[in-house]
């Protein structure tokens, strides 16, 4: 049961197990926790501080331009409605602004008080003591706040002056103050490119709102100063022929949609550098606002242009690598005259790799982190592995996390020859994708596939060899499409074993290789389980690759010349009757391998041999009649040449 649990979950699992741990940790501190104290990590602080965040960014967009449009709107309207004849008829009793500016100045002193009661994190500690809390905040954010919090409002109610009301929205743009903390809670958004440039332009857009409030601001106020009307208003409204209707400039002109939109497109044309010109400042004021708008729009293209630029080569980073690897393969082979075909090999074995690995390298990557967690790690990524495989059902944690460490990944592109015949075995492989041949002298004496295992049996070199000798191959292992390997080394897994003797036993019981690469007679075995059909994946390699392994001599028997592919478990597996001969072996078959102790298990063995020829009669059939196809437009007579005795005539007949 332990071996499930630690196997059947993945990695969110894990993130579970280690949050619940996490808040073990936590529930105990909170249980010392002083009273009207709050936790900075509870759910409570968490949505407040989401209200308080929304709170400043309607504060970052409605404070200014309250305080250059509708400020001078509202007085505007004062003066008209202190004249009967030009009072407004539809006088509203209550602003929803002015509604939701107190509540905006009620939810920042509320803030105030939560956090002098909220508690923080100082040394890896969570500080919890109420005057250490005080303290903290007082030397931090409380001074900001504390401005942001004041409602000047209601300090300046009943005065309904012109200058009382503009002092008061320049009073109110202090709470722009509270972004700066805004700023500084999205900082760890800025390893992510898209978030990054999502932030730049929400923050380039914001800073051209404020602008065109003070550029409207400084035309508005110039207007009555100016001996001829050369502000960018007056133009504005002599270009849309509405004129003001009196000289103070209180009633007719655009109205105030017009005019923020007016004042927008200038800012936004002069950061961007773009200026057309239609929009133009006159007068000195509006001229010096220009220049220092060009300027902030200079830094802030620069700011947002560089970030882009990053952007990109971070998404192009791992193509530059990839790029710059291979450029270093072809210049190795060219510099020592590497032959055209392990060239070949040499490139796609990379190319796989690349595709595989995305050109991370799992090594570099874990080296850096503690032991405990590269098991943990290791154990996630060969879970499937693990579980799949029943030798390793009797293994502890302990053990699992052990073997995990030492398993390794390699990757093989279609036609790659993993083993050659003579070497040394230091590892024992485990199939994860793909399939693979196994042959000997150009004979295919068997194909395995997805779980099966390859190499030297275990217990044999446990029981049988001394330590000190090393077993080699007898046959070549060769991949038939893309592949994808765990192996761990024999040195290594025998030292887990004598680590682990409760293990051991179990485990060389258990264990049993697939195809046991140093046993001229390993066909056979009892453990072994035989595929009623091979892969697409390995058809088609062998349709493309090599064609010459379909052919059938005319006549030959259900069980001559089929390859096989292997699975475990089950008797009579690998084994190939008369195994599939290579361009330059002889025709007469070999003597059978494998006598099936019963009829039943050598009539299963022959209705799934006859499964797979039909299906390579098939696909035979479809590959002569597209060559003879070929050979006739070309007008070439086809000539076949492969394991098959006699040649094919060009009118091929199929039974």
């Amino acid at each position: 049961m332990e071996r499930t649990s630690l196997l059947a979950g993945d990695t969110d699992e894990m993130d579970d197990r280690r949050t619940n741990s996490t808040r073990i940790s936590k529930n105990r501190k909170a249980a010392v926790v002083p009273k009207f104290i709050i936790l900075h990590y509870s759910p409570f602080k968490a949505v407040w501080d989401w209200i308080i965040l929304l709170v400043v960014l309607y504060t970052a967009v409605f404070t200014p331009y309250v305080a250059a449009f509708l400020i001078n709107e509202d007085e505007t309207r004062n003066k008209l409605n202190k004249d009967s004849g030009t009072r407004d008829a539809q006088i509203k009793k209550a602003d929803p602004l002015v509604l939701i500016d107190l509540i905006v100045d009620v939810l920042f002193g509320a803030d105030i008080i939560i956090n002098f009661r909220t508690t923080f994190v100082q040394d890896g500690e969570v500080v919890s003591n109420a005057r250490k809390i005080a303290v903290n905040y007082v030397k931090g954010w409380f001074v900001i706040d504390a401005v942001a919090a004041i409602p000047f409002d209601l300090l300046l109610f009943g005065s309904g002056s012109s200058d009382t009301m503009t002092i008061t929205g320049v009073l109110k743009t202090a709470r722009l103050l509270r972004l700066l903390r805004v700023a500084r809670r999205v900082d760890h958004y800025s390893e992510y490119g898209a978030a990054m440039l999502f932030l730049l332009m929400a923050t380039f857009t914001l800073i051209a709102h404020w602008l065109a409030c003070i550029f409207y601001a400084i035309a508005y106020f110039e207007q009555t100063k100016l001996n001829e009307p050369i502000g960018w208003l007056d133009t504005l409204s002599h270009t849309m022929n509405k004129p003001y209707s009196n000289s103070s400039y209180t009633t007719g002109g655009p109205d105030i949609r017009t005019r923020y939109i007016t004042a927008l497109y200038f800012t936004f044309t002069s950061l961007t550098s773009v200026g057309f010109g239609n929009v133009a400042p006159n007068t000195n004021a509006e001229k010096i606002f220009s220049v220092f708008a060009m300027l902030l729009g200079s830094l802030m293209s620069a700011a947002i242009f560089g970030n882009v630029s990053s952007i990109m080569l971070r998404l192009y980073q791992g193509t530059e690598e990839y790029r710059e690897m291979l450029t270093s393969i072809k210049e190795f082979i060219n510099f020592h005259h590497i032959p055209k075909q392990l060239a070949n090999r040499l490139i796609e074995s990379y190319q796989h790799t690349w595709s595989y690995t995305n050109g991370i390298d799992m090594n570099s990557v874990l080296k850096n982190f503690p032991d405990c967690l590269q098991a943990d790690i290791c154990l996630h990524l060969n879970r499937k592995l693990l579980h799949n495989c029943a030798a390793f059902s009797a293994a502890s944690p302990g053990c699992l996390r052990a073997l995990s460490l030492k398993f390794k990944s390699t990757h093989a592109p279609p036609g790659d020859t993993l083993i050659h015949p003579g070497d040394i075995l230091e590892s024992v492989y485990f199939i994860a994708r793909g399939s693979i041949e196994i042959l000997k002298d150009d004979v295919v004496m068997a194909i395995l596939g997805k779980d099966d295992m390859f190499g030297e049996n275990v217990k044999k070199t446990w029981q049988e060899r001394s330590k000190s000798e090393i077993g080699k191959s007898n046959y070549c292992v060769r991949a038939l499409s893309y592949c994808d390997l765990h192996k761990i080394q024999l040195d290594d897994l025998k030292e887990i074993l004598y680590v682990y003797p409760e293990f051991a036993g179990d485990f060389l019981d258990k264990f049993r290789v697939t195809f046991d690469l140093t046993d001229d007679k390993s066909f056979g075995s009892p453990f072994l389980q035989l595929n009623k059909t091979i892969d697409d994946e390995t058809l088609k390699f062998i349709r493309q690759k090599r064609p010459r392994l379909q052919c059938r001599s005319p006549g030959s028997s259900l069980n001559a010349g089929k390859s096989q592919s292997l699975k475990k478990d089950s008797p009579s597996n690998h084994v190939s009757p008369n195994p599939i001969k290579s361009e330059t072996e002889s025709s007469s078959p070999p003597p059978p391998l494998v006598s099936p102790s019963t009829e039943s298990d050598l009539m299963v063995i022959d209705e799934r041999l006859g499964n797979l020829t039909a299906r390579m009669d098939g696909l035979e059939k479809r590959l002569f009649t597209t060559v003879d196809d070929i050979l006739k437009l070309l007008g070439e007579t086809p000539k076949f040449q492969g394991v098959c005795s006699d040649p094919r005539p060009n009118n091929i007949q199929f039974s």
